[in-house]
């Protein structure tokens, strides 16, 4: 905050305005944007490996392992989303804790449901009450990429084991009667291949990803949806060295803005890399790149 911001009723407009974009709260609104871009570097990944995961164990020739990669990505198409992003979260919490609470409180060996209370030893609470607050954060942060990662690797897994199948056949036929065994015509034929076909559908889930991660706000990360309904409601005298209306039209209007130019931008990315990878194969995209 700027020196001139310690009596907000001498300021002018333009200096109310830049005291107010630079309050403590405002600064939160900023750091809330970098939390989104991790949460979407982070999960990014995780999310195209959990895909490759369950789209390789549907192909598996184990019928368990192909139940498992079945089930997993009906399972998570079935439920709606705003409910798994929920469940997931709690449960791995519960979960965490009920292990601890076996492991570091032995002596405790009455139930840890009492009516409808989950109770565990105060050693077994994650995060530990006096943990300080980014801790209690980054614990809730690691639960939210959790369960993006799972929601958003059943539907990697699914444009990943429709592009598998997009692989024309001639093509690992005459890698085998080269002489190249099964994980050599996965690694350097077909998983090659498949990812040109895939790009399109991994294109659609990356956006769908960006759009969903308003969610946070619903999963008690302060996002950035979180601190534009926070700053932009109704601030009197009383409650704030900067008082004002209602501003909440322009704090989401601002949101509209910061995704759509994100969204711009991942196409623009996105083009291009789907132009460089196809450059040169054997597919009507590569034919456009040409050789």
């Amino acid at each position: 905050m700027f020196e001139y911001c310690s009596n907000s009723d001498s300021l002018a407009n333009l200096q109310w305005l830049a005291c107010y974009l630079t309050t403590l709260k405002h600064q939160s609104l900023y750091w809330s944007i970098l939390t989104v871009l991790l949460l979407l570097a982070v999960t990014a990944p995780l999310a195209i490996a959990l895909g490759l995961s369950g789209a390789l164990a549907r192909r598996s020739p184990f019928a368990v392992v192909r139940s498992l990669g079945w089930g997993y990505t009906s399972m998570v198409r079935g439920i709606p989303d705003l409910i798994f992003f929920l469940f997931v979260p709690l449960a791995m919490d519960q979960l965490l804790e009920y292990v601890r609470h076996r492991v570091l409180c032995p002596q405790e060996t009455g139930p840890v449901w009492i009516g409808h209370d989950f109770v565990v030893c105060s050693a077994a609470k994650l995060p530990l009450g006096p943990s300080p607050e980014w801790v209690h954060d980054t614990y809730g942060f690691i639960l939210a990429v959790v369960a993006f990662a799972i929601v958003f690797g059943a539907f990697c897994a699914n444009v990943i084991h429709g592009a598998m199948n997009a692989v024309p056949r001639t093509q690992l036929e005459t890698a085998r009667a080269y002489g190249l065994s099964p994980r050599q015509v996965m690694l350097r034929v077909h998983l090659p291949q498949t990812w040109i076909y895939a790009l399109p559908g991994l294109s659609n889930v990356w956006m769908i990803l960006i759009k969903a991660t308003p969610l946070l706000f619903l999963m008690g990360v302060e996002d950035i949806v979180y601190w534009a309904k926070e700053l932009g409601g109704t601030k009197s005298a009383r409650f704030s060295d900067f008082p004002h209306g209602d501003w909440r039209i322009y704090y989401f209007t601002g949101l509209l803005v910061f995704y759509l130019l994100f969204t711009w931008v991942s196409q623009i990315g996105l083009k291009r890399l789907t132009d460089k990878v196809s450059r040169g194969q054997a597919t009507m995209a590569g034919g456009k790149g040409g050789a």
